[in-house]
């Protein structure tokens, strides 16, 4: 795995709501959908021409210039010219550069907050046949299409899944807990064989616990947005939802101060903690912070979500391309996209930067099917939702991760926290003309 963080990948979703949505004046807006599916031409296989401007967020992207070799080589009359930004700047410049028009042809976008790109002034529609849609994990996709439009193409995915001591729950006689009815006797019987706080949990009470507190939410039944477009935070599920995350505090099974972020993995590695709820990155920072190889393979495992009452739910996202509507070189730009969305392309960034493919039969390439530990991963990507495509999502995230702060400390009931979300939910809106 790469070394990525939950906030080194997604820090830049944080920014992402204070910036002003672009181009989306809602006057004439479904004829503009409908005119943008309409002229997007078909991509034949001629080569590629032209200067192409790639713009990407630092990380994943780092070693395009090695992925896409193969690409060059085919298309020799093409230049494709990469700039890569920090990711807490990214969107913030991609935005003033969309807006100034001075944008680049392509862009990495993420698909978990995205949603205020989706717009015909902003990005071209996916060419039909460009991609076989289906090719793709469904979520991941979904993310992408805004009123039956699709406007990006997925290129790397993650989700969450549970990492925890297998060495630990040998010796407890444990196995991975199923349900969330199984997950404090899980996480109590880590504690017997030595563990201190069986959980490592996420304590910045930021947006991405918002993030967690929507899979709870999912996991029990709930849904974040109504069929209407309508915010439902106030449900018995969002209740439930908070009441699980408590409950990891309350039993004493997590600390609501420590580990910091910066020290899941050694708490990890140390036995201060005996699982974590989080993404594929962290599989390959473990023998780096216990300072040797092979302590993965020996100590860890992982597994799925443990399911509510409606399964076992989590978020998917990642990275995604789009060609934006100011582009001078469209038929170069789509056939890039194209390129990085091959199952043999995705397998090379893996083997690159350990990116996992969002192209479902990627995941058959040996260098990734012979990974035990990524097979949680797969499995929960195939039973993921997408994060509502609204442009104040973010916000809303940011205030759910202050509301179960309150609750797992002990300050406010899961009921009052849940009718909080609601209503500041409520004041913002959706975003939608």
């Amino acid at each position: 795995m790469p070394n990525l963080s939950r906030r080194g990948a997604l820090k830049l979703t944080a920014g992402v709501a204070v910036l002003g949505t672009l181009g989306l004046t809602g006057c004439g807006r479904e004829g503009d959908t409908a005119a943008a599916k309409a002229s997007a031409k078909p991509v034949d296989d001629s080569p590629a021409t032209g200067t192409l401007n790639v713009w990407a967020a630092q990380g994943d992207a780092d070693v395009l210039e090695k992925v896409i070799k193969p690409f060059k080589a085919a298309n020799p009359d093409a230049t494709v010219k990469f700039t890569l930004i920090p990711n807490a700047e990214y969107y913030t410049k991609l935005q003033s550069a969309i807006a100034a028009g001075k944008g680049p042809d392509v862009a990495q976008f993420f698909p978990e907050s995205q949603a205020q790109f989706l717009d015909p002034s902003i990005l071209q529609a996916v060419p039909d046949g460009l991609v076989n849609p289906d090719s793709f994990f469904k979520s991941l996709w979904d993310a992408g299409v805004a009123e039956d439009v699709a406007y990006t193409v997925p290129w790397y995915a993650y989700t969450y899944a549970l990492v925890y001591r297998a060495d630990l729950a040998k010796k407890a006689g444990v196995e991975a807990p199923a349900t969330w009815d199984d997950m404090v006797p899980f996480f109590k019987a880590l504690q017997r064989a030595g563990a201190k706080h069986a959980l490592g949990a996420d304590n910045g009470w930021d947006i991405f616990n918002g993030q967690d507190i929507a899979m709870y939410a999912w996991q029990a039944g709930g849904s974040l947005l109504s069929s209407g477009g309508k915010w439902t935070l106030d449900t018995p599920a969002m209740v439930d939802a908070l009441k699980y995350n408590a409950s990891f505090f309350t039993s004493g099974i997590a600390d609501t101060a420590t580990p910091t972020f910066l020290d899941a993995q050694p708490y990890f590695v140390s036995g201060k903690t005996a699982t974590m709820i989080t993404g594929p990155w962290v599989v390959g920072q473990l023998d780096t912070a216990a300072k040797k190889d092979g302590w993965t393979a020996s100590h860890v495992a992982t597994a799925p979500l443990p399911a509510g009452k409606s399964g076992s739910v989590s978020f998917s996202a990642g990275g995604s391309w789009g060609v934006l509507a100011g582009s001078g070189s469209t038929d170069a730009s789509w056939k890039l996209v194209r390129y990085l969305s091959k199952p043999s392309t995705q397998v090379a960034q893996y083997q690159a930067y350990s990116s996992l493919p969002a192209v479902i039969s990627a995941w058959d390439a040996p260098a990734i099917k012979d990974q035990p530990l990524l097979d949680a991963f797969l499995t929960q990507l195939k039973n993921t939702r997408t994060f509502p495509r609204v442009s104040t999502w973010q916000q809303v995230a940011t205030r759910m991760g202050k509301e179960m702060e309150a609750v797992a400390k002990g300050t406010a009931t899961a009921e009052k926290a849940a009718a909080n979300i609601q209503s500041y939910a409520e004041s913002l809106g959706t975003g939608a003309k």
